[in-house]
């Protein structure tokens, strides 16, 4: 198996809905978006599959030594290999990997955010940077397009959080911050045991308020000239704007059900988008 098709493997197993957009690339930004990707699902399993601290972070620790050997030397896994060329051919930095990893750390360190500051930071390294890099994978010509990428990230990552408020109450995890529960009236036993209230309503929606806030940020800062290169990541945008829409008008259900859109809606949402910013 080459390294490529170890990150097509890695990348299949992932089942995101991310991928999908990844088939309308030309053969190299393809190969490069999923070489990205299968390095996020290396580093994240590391989280989700190691319950003892210490081995998680030996383990995280291993792949900061081997983003430097992706840089300065010879990698030595089959992702890192995969992503040897590609962080040449698309001038990628150093710090935006190592900071995905700290993202991955804060996951070990945290299971509560005090406010939406600290959660901001662990968003902006495992989300916007990603798609940082994946901007400049797509192509941009103005810089305008990074802050929107920033933003875009963010926005992604706060509807995982909305989506998944259910499924990471079950493991121990609260990822909406203490002082807006605090303030809600709503405790974390509530989250923690998935007890819908008013109270619950109320603070969920204010967190899909801000999702959506940060959606219409970014994509009011993308510039016209580079609507086509970044036509991957408005895929997805609208995919993940539809979930949201599906959760707004009960969000308590996603304390007891993960909400998700069938496949073939994704598929027609993501031809939607790529359609109509195709004639932008």
């Amino acid at each position: 198996m080459t390294p490529q098709q170890y990150c097509q493997q890695k990348t299949r197993e992932s089942g995101s809905s991310f991928t999908l957009s990844f088939m309308f690339l030309p053969k190299d930004r393809r190969d490069a978006m999923t070489a990205l990707y299968a390095f996020c699902r290396e580093v994240d399993d590391v989280v989700d599959e190691c319950t003892d601290y210490q081995i998680a972070q030996t383990k995280l620790a291993w792949w900061k030594q081997e983003i430097h050997r992706l840089f300065h030397e010879t990698p030595q896994h089959p992702v890192t290999q995969a992503l040897k060329p590609v962080v040449n051919t698309f001038h990628l930095q150093e710090a935006h990997f190592v900071e995905i990893i700290d993202g991955m750390q804060m996951d070990t360190q945290y299971n509560r955010y005090a406010d939406f500051e600290q959660l901001a930071l662990y968003c902006y390294r495992v989300a916007s940077v990603v798609g940082l890099l994946s901007a400049q994978i797509f192509g941009y010509k103005d810089q305008a397009t990074l802050e929107y990428a920033h933003d875009l990230g963010m926005a992604f990552q706060l509807t995982n959080i909305i989506r998944d408020v259910g499924e990471d109450a079950r493991r121990g995890r609260i990822y909406i911050p203490l002082d807006e529960l605090e303030r809600a009236g709503v405790t974390e036993d509530q989250l923690l045991n998935s007890q819908a209230s008013p109270q619950t309503q109320a603070l969920l929606l204010k967190q899909i308020e801000r999702a959506e806030m940060f959606y219409d940020k970014a994509l009011s800062q993308l510039p016209k000239a580079d609507t086509k290169p970044q036509l991957p990541g408005l895929m997805m945008a609208a995919i993940y704007r539809a979930l949201l829409q599906e959760i707004k008008p009960d969000p308590n259900l996603v304390l007891t059900h993960k909400v998700v859109l069938p496949p073939f809606r994704k598929l027609k949402l993501a031809l939607g988008a790529w359609f109509n910013y195709r004639k932008a």
